[in-house]
């Protein structure tokens, strides 16, 4: 630490004093030396935060003193986190997180609720009535959440879709540093956007092209569907929510696709599905852990695959519209106490809650082979002369006696670098790594690649997006010794297909490279 104050120190001593005349604060070294006012941003218990002529300057508090009527007060620190976006989010799985966060550390909670859309969680060590943190939630959506970080009133966006271009470039126009960067976003739990009908409903299917169809006023009649003869009524999420732009982002737009007007919009997802689950001729998308009373249809395929929201297949992103709970914080000091709840919110410990609270957790799981007769059924179904018998039996004897990680890996479209999702697998799988979880056991990086193309070309590029995942991940395993790890890299190109090749979302969902530990 005193190389930090040392630094710090050193960065203001090239500026001369400000005038406090108009400033909110004045920090000065205990020697008197050196000096500077400004505009108090924050103070996190360890830093002050100040915004001053030369720029925003962030100052070791045990190196000066302070005096000014913004001047923190040192004794009754409340260490402060202002959370905003998602409702369902905030509802349910964060306030889950902070009570095992609380319990974890033998502190009590208590919430103080201020309106429907804002509430608050103070935390208190036992037998004390003075709070050591105060979390505060605005209930409202992603696009609220990243406004309120732009405008510098959150510290935490909770968001069911992607940063997108303009809200990344304006974040890094303030300084709030790339928010795409793994150290400024990150994967809380695993959610999914699921089609739901009516009990009542003889439905059971869809495939995701018509469920795009149905969702653009195209399919408009059950009939069409092979249900009674009655008019589709279509139900979304707000408008602004990350669900309902996550199903404009992944279903609407990658088919050329937008939303009616008369599409019946819901201010929490729950609400949602039980709006479909009392009207026999409703569809709605929902999120996976609200789906309530109402019943999900399977998604399915021309060529006969079929998908269920099941928790495995969302863990494991076989499910093809999986919709990530995210984080993301911008590029500033957090208190002490908020930070050790960020490093809580990574633990096996805060896995275990996130299922409880009916999430998907990120916790890696072992899927053995014989429980994955589907799939290989569907390889044999789907393989044609360039994916001879040769490659499914050597397919069969690498893998034969090796479980699947439950950790997969996908890309970007059109690009080599892997997802947000697969962007946080990398650090999870590493940090499994560095904890010796997989020691003296091998770990194979098995590239597949969907069938558009040669499938010779197909097994290079799977290959090559195998070696840069398995680079990746140690690379990041900083401390790991390899020699407590045996890891390899094969490829089988498109001999193992999760979905139809026949739309841009099933290339997509081929496209990947999964990990088998022996």
């Amino acid at each position: 630490m005193n190389w930090l104050r040392a630094a710090a120190l050193a960065a203001l001593s090239v500026f001369p004093a400000v005038p406090a005349a108009a400033q909110d604060i004045t920090l000065t070294s205990h020697d008197g030396k050196v000096e500077i006012s400004g505009n108090l941003l924050g103070f996190d218990g360890e830093f002050y935060r100040v915004e001053t002529r030369f720029g925003e300057l962030t100052v070791d508090g045990s190196g000066v003193t302070c005096d000014g009527p913004a001047c923190p007060n040192l004794t009754d620190f409340v260490a402060e986190l202002a959370l905003s976006g998602s409702s369902t989010m905030a509802e349910v799985l964060l306030p889950a997180l902070i009570e095992g966060f609380a319990l974890r550390n033998r502190m009590q909670t208590r919430r103080e609720t201020d309106s429907e859309a804002r509430f608050s969680y103070l935390l208190f060590q036992a037998g004390s009535d003075r709070p050591q943190a105060r979390f505060t939630f605005r209930v409202s959506t992603t696009d609220e959440g990243f406004a309120d970080l732009l405008a510098d009133e959150a510290d935490l966006v909770m968001a069911l879709r992607e940063i997108r271009p303009d809200e990344r470039r304006r974040a890094l126009e303030l300084g709030l540093g790339d928010m795409t960067d793994s150290n400024r976003s990150r994967v809380l739990a695993l959610d999914a956007m699921v089609p739901v009908v009516a009990p009542v409903n003889p439905v059971r299917q869809v495939s995701v092209p018509q469920l795009a169809q149905v969702f653009a006023g195209e399919i408009d009649n059950w009939a069409q569907l092979g249900g009674p003869d009655a008019p589709i009524a279509l139900h979304l999420p707000a408008a602004g929510s990350g669900l309902a732009q996550a199903v404009e982002d992944r279903l609407l737009l990658p088919a050329g696709k937008s939303l009616p007007e008369t599409v019946a919009r819901h201010d929490r997802s729950s609400l949602l599905a039980r709006a479909v689950a009392i009207d026999p001729f409703a569809i709605g998308i929902a999120s996976y852990s609200e789906t309530g009373t109402a019943r999900a249809l399977t998604l399915t395929g021309d060529c006969g695959f079929s998908l269920a929201a099941t928790r495995r297949n969302i863990k494991t992103e076989d499910y093809p519209l999986n919709s990530p709970m995210f984080l993301y914080m911008p590029a500033r000091r957090l208190p002490k106490l908020a930070r050790e709840f960020m490093a809580y919110m990574r633990s096996p410990a805060a896995q275990i809650v996130i299922r409880r609270a009916g999430f998907v957790d990120q916790a890696p799981e072992l899927i053995p082979v014989a429980v994955q007769g589907n799939r290989l059924a569907n390889a044999i179904a789907a393989a044609g002369t360039e994916v001879p018998l040769t490659e499914l039996q050597r397919l069969v004897s690498t893998l034969s006696g090796m479980q699947r990680l439950s950790l997969s890996f996908r890309f970007e479209t059109g690009s080599s670098r892997p997802d947000a999702q697969s962007r946080t697998n990398i650090s999870q799988l590493a940090q499994e790594l560095e904890s010796g979880a997989y020691d003296a056991r091998q770990l194979l990086f098995v590239g597949f690649s969907d069938g558009d193309g040669a499938a010779e070309g197909n097994t290079r590029i799977a290959l090559k997006r195998a070696e840069a995942v398995r680079d990746a991940v140690l690379q990041t395993a900083e401390t790991l010794d390899p020699a407590r790890v045996e890891v390899s890299v094969d490829a089988f190109g498109e001999a193992l297909p999760m979905a139809c090749d026949d739309s841009d979302w099933g290339r997509q969902v081929n496209r990947r490279v999964e990990v088998w530990v022996k």
